[in-house]
């Protein structure tokens, strides 16, 4: 079984490689402008029988055919980078579950198995929001990267064997404390793709063409990108609070304190402030959208030092990655 997962974590990241590769083309072919030929000029074409000057009519410009053809295949190679991420998120989610049944526990016991379920946890998410909102289908290239690049990271770079859980973790708090950050986890992952997206797409709308502007000329409006970023946000922020409670709880009951400032409780604590910090500014009418949402991608950021930060450069009781 432990083989079997590593196998299909390998052809988890290929699909989503296949599925980021169709929708770069659907993205480039809907960027796509036939250039029609410059219409004739009327020019002396020689002078008739009065000794007048005779004039060509202008030709007339039929729109080119290959661009109703390119927006077909545009919208064909999105539908199948599509399908293809359903295959990769089968894939994953089937890796996930054979390396569970190998440790004959819960995939979570180490920094390798945390990212693979985080991952899963937003792509399965994303293919929710895609079910509700097709219009969307173009933030899937974006997401697409996400996982190829975490996937990948995680297999070179996190990969341990599978062993037995340690003692300090065999808890039923376990389950709870860990299922829910990884729930939310997944969520403000996802999240921070249409908090980038937006930040992108807003300044394309108010005129800025530079680098990377021109990128959003096809993805969605910022309203709708803005809107989404604040409902993935508000959904994932109780389940993250209930989670460090729970953590707080379980440390109560192991190790007689329910918080004594250990890295990850310090930066749990850093990314719950953000977010929550996030949330209010986009409640308050004076605070303008885009500077709400670098406060999204702020939290996101140290989510992101919460997970690979700590778990190299930090020693403290939560030091359970598995990796130097």
């Amino acid at each position: 079984m432990s083989a079997l997962s590593d196998q299909l974590v390998t052809f988890a990241i290929l699909a989503y490689l296949v599925a980021m590769i169709c929708h770069a083309v659907e993205y480039a072919l809907g960027n796509a402008r036939a250039v029609a030929p410059p219409a004739r000029e009327l020019v002396g074409a020689g002078v008739g029988g009065a000794g007048g000057p005779v004039d060509a009519p202008a030709a007339p410009v039929a729109p080119p055919a290959r661009v109703g053809r390119s927006a077909e295949r545009a919208r064909l190679a999105g539908l199948v980078a599509v399908w293809i991420t359903v295959l990769a998120a089968a894939l994953h989610l089937a890796a996930t579950v054979t390396r569970g049944i190998a440790a004959d526990r819960m995939p979570w016991g180490n920094m390798y198995e945390f990212v693979l379920t985080v991952s899963f946890i937003g792509t399965a998410a994303w293919l929710g929001v895609l079910w509700k909102r097709p219009t969307l289908r173009r933030l899937g290239l974006f997401l697409t990267l996400v996982m190829v690049l975490l996937l990948a990271f995680a297999e070179l770079k996190l990969f341990v064997e599978v062993v037995p859980l340690m003692p300090a973790l065999r808890s039923y708090w376990f389950i709870v404390h860990v299922s829910t950050i990884s729930f939310s986890s997944g969520i403000f992952l996802l999240g921070a793709v249409p908090a980038i997206a937006f930040l992108i797409r807003n300044g394309y709308e108010q005129g800025k063409r530079g680098f990377p502007y021109t990128l959003a000329k096809r993805l969605p409006a910022a309203a709708g990108l803005e809107r989404l970023t604040f409902t993935l946000h508000a959904f994932a922020f109780p389940v993250f609070t209930f989670a460090v409670i729970a953590g707080a709880i379980w440390a109560e009951a192991a190790w007689g304190r329910p918080w004594g400032w250990d890295p990850k409780e310090t930066w749990a604590f850093i990314s719950w402030v953000v977010y929550a910090g996030y949330l209010h500014a986009r409640a308050t009418p004076s605070v303008r959208r885009n500077v709400a949402t670098w406060l999204a991608i702020l939290g996101f950021l140290t989510m992101l030092m919460n997970l690979f930060g700590v778990n190299f450069f930090f020693t403290g009781l939560h030091s359970y990655a598995g990796v130097n």
